[in-house]
């Protein structure tokens, strides 16, 4: 057996070891009524579920070509020779996979996320494409049958936004949101250009993981809230009373203002939520700046500085800068069909990690 196949066998007998393992405690009693330690080994279990499927098939296929081979010898067969001719590329595939499946994940996949959208360059175009990419990411999040709930928005006044805060909650939504994070820029003739000139705006998107209490210690004596009465667009009041929040986090400078419900509390719990994870992002920055190796392992840094996506109108495409993919189906990406993008981004991140953990 050559030095490779080795290795994969020592990772097929790991997967099939701790999965197995992971079967007998999900149905152990003592586990079942511990809440917090059933959903912990239910959430490695399906971590474990795509790489023990890898697993198994590695296992049928490598012995349908042993077999195959055997079989050969006594005499020529088509269908025995198709299995002899295919396989092996097959085999090299199943490696490959296996290796990544067994990649360390994010400890942040399966938080729900924040995301926040603000209009960049380019005035109300921008605007407009802010609302677009809230339509776009929203469609996207209801295809994967995730909930959405708009936080806080500030509606521009030709259209679309000019920021807009919504939550994203489900099973792994950071795993998928997280490549959303960066400069998104539009091409395209803007409906109030009367010369057909082509405009390029953009619209910045940060995308957070939703921190719980117990992940961010957060001492109330380094909060500064505000309270103030609603407003909308051109000031007018909206309500009568002093219903909107404003948190200060002295210690950071981060503020955070929320006017969109009519009750003072659920509009400090929505600005507190929106605060926790804005600290929680900048605790894991200050983490990933100290260890080389993070860095080196992110598919981009997801900073709004950063120009992830192109959305050209006038040719009907949209390019992912990160991966160089180009898709010319705008009318579907912007419709929320953004798995091409997502599995591609994957991808890559785990061959990353793969060779950050290598080092």
């Amino acid at each position: 057996m050559v030095q490779n196949e080795l290795v994969i066998e020592r990772l097929a007998e790991q997967i099939e070891a701790r999965f197995s393992e992971l079967e007998q405690q999900m149905s152990d009693p003592e586990v079942i009524g511990d809440r917090e330690l059933y959903a912990e080994v239910g959430r490695e279990y399906r971590q474990m579920e795509p790489a023990n499927a890898l697993v198994s098939e590695y296992r049928t296929l490598s012995g349908d070509l042993e077999g195959a081979r055997e079989l050969l010898e006594e005499g020529e067969d088509e269908e025995l020779e198709k299995v002899v001719r295919e396989a092996p590329a097959r085999l090299e595939e199943l490696e490959e996979e296996i290796r990544l499946a067994m990649v360390e994940p994010d400890p942040n996949d399966d938080k729900n996320v924040i995301v926040e959208i603000r209009a960049g360059t380019g005035g109300d175009e921008a605007a407009i494409f802010a609302g677009d990419l809230y339509k776009m990411l929203t469609r996207y999040a209801a295809e994967r049958g995730y909930s959405t709930e708009a936080l806080s928005q500030s509606v521009a006044e030709h259209g679309g936004f000019k920021d807009i805060t919504f939550e994203v909650r489900g099973s792994g939504a950071y795993s998928i949101y997280k490549y959303e994070g960066g400069t998104h820029r539009v091409q395209r003739v803007p409906e109030t250009e009367s010369q057909g000139r082509i405009h390029t705006s953009t619209a910045t998107v940060a995308v957070l993981p939703e921190a719980e209490e117990v992940e961010v210690d957060i001492d109330q004596n380094d909060l500064q809230i505000d309270v103030y009465r609603s407003s909308g667009p051109g000031g007018q009041s909206v309500n009568t009373t002093d219903s909107a929040v404003r948190i200060t986090h002295k210690p950071t400078g981060i503020v955070v203002s929320m006017q969109d419900e009519k009750s003072q509390l659920q509009n400090r719990e929505k600005a507190m939520r929106v605060l926790r994870a804005r600290l929680y992002e900048r605790q894991l920055a200050e983490q990933q700046a100290a260890v080389a190796a993070e860095r080196k392992a992110q598919v981009g840094t997801g900073e709004r500085s950063e120009k992830i996506r192109t959305y050209n109108y006038p040719q009907g495409r949209v390019t992912d800068h990160r991966i160089k993919l180009t898709a010319h189906d705008l009318d579907g990406v912007m419709n929320g069909n953004l798995n091409q993008f997502t599995d591609a981004l994957a991808a890559e991140e785990k061959r990353q990690r793969l060779e950050a953990q290598a080092v």
